[in-house]
């Protein structure tokens, strides 16, 4: 049974690149928009592990969705994804297990998510 991966980002080409990776990997991968409430997802899916992206647009957090998640399950890994690191230091990201910076090579989001996921 392969691991799943719920991918949470609102562009469509970050979710898609996101998608071809971990597929290319094995895992299962099922993504969201962040315009949907994130914790029926959850129920949904049941994925093993979650990336998540700061900025959704529509004036979403992840690091809100971030707290509904954690509100719901403390146990399941998230991985937070942005292209700014000053949000490191908001408190509110400290719930994430990991966090990395968006970037075209996935290489470091890759090696986190094998960690984690095995």
């Amino acid at each position: 049974m392969s691991k799943k991966i719920l991918v949470v980002d609102d562009e469509l080409h970050i979710r898609m690149l996101y998608q071809e990776e971990f597929e290319s990997l094995g895992y299962t991968v099922v993504t969201s928009d962040g315009t949907e409430l994130i914790l029926p997802v959850l129920d949904k899916e049941n994925p093993d592990l979650v990336i998540l992206d700061i900025k959704l647009g529509h004036n979403k957090s992840g690091l809100d969705l971030l707290q509904e998640i954690r509100s719901q399950d403390q146990s399941i890994p998230v991985i937070l994804c942005t292209a700014y690191d000053s949000f490191q230091h908001d408190l509110k990201s400290i719930a994430a297990d990991h966090y990395v910076v968006k970037s075209v090579d996935l290489s470091e989001l890759v090696a986190k998510v094998k960690k984690i996921l095995g």
